[in-house]
């Protein structure tokens, strides 16, 4: 059973989720964060693949998302961990926010994917940060895939994100419905 790290956790209350309830929601919350990420380049590509150089690139974050969900799909079956009850609704709302961004412009689906990446930089940080040595593979699964939405920052970063008109409004809103889907998928 993992247990919280007692350099940096106070001790657990009464009604504080146990070491196995919070990798359950770990991986109920990643999971459908992989989700959620897959549907928004799928939106992207569905505005920008034909007719935008930055097709490709987009295939590739594509592809590595879709690894990353392959993952916790096999993660949540062995653990026997529920998947969100949102997973409608980041089926939707996904694919809406990648297409919606494309539809403004490369560089405000740059600038989507900048935001979003930066929650999930500090979401996975902090989950590693949270794991014992009970869970070596976990996290070492965690650090690779936070190193891939890293990637994907910069990427967005350097085919202009932050050109974007109202840039700083438009992540402002992203990261701010990121942190709200990830505090809702990690309960429901």
């Amino acid at each position: 059973m993992m247990a919280i790290r007692s350099s940096s956790r106070p001790r657990p209350l009464r009604g504080d989720p146990t070491g196995k309830q919070l990798v359950e929601r770990m991986l109920r919350v990643d999971h459908a964060g992989e989700y959620g990420a897959v549907r928004i380049y799928q939106g992207q590509l569905a505005v920008l693949g034909k007719t935008s150089d930055k097709a490709e690139t987009v295939r590739h974050m594509l592809k590595q998302e879709e690894h990353h969900l392959e993952t916790f799909n096999k993660l949540v079956t062995e653990r026997r961990v529920r998947p969100t009850l949102l997973t409608p609704l980041w089926h939707m709302a996904g694919f809406a926010l990648g297409a919606g961004t494309a539809l403004l412009g490369e560089r405000a689906a740059m600038a989507c994917t900048v935001a979003v990446e930066e929650v999930i930089d500090e979401h996975y940080q902090d989950q590693i940060e949270r794991l014992d040595a009970d869970e070596p593979a976990l996290t070492e699964t965690f650090e690779t895939f936070r190193q891939e939405e890293v990637e994907h920052r910069d990427i967005g970063l350097e085919n202009g994100a932050e050109r974007t008109p109202g840039y700083e409004v438009l992540s402002g809103l992203i990261k701010g419905g990121s942190r709200l889907a990830i505090w809702l998928s990690s309960r429901l």
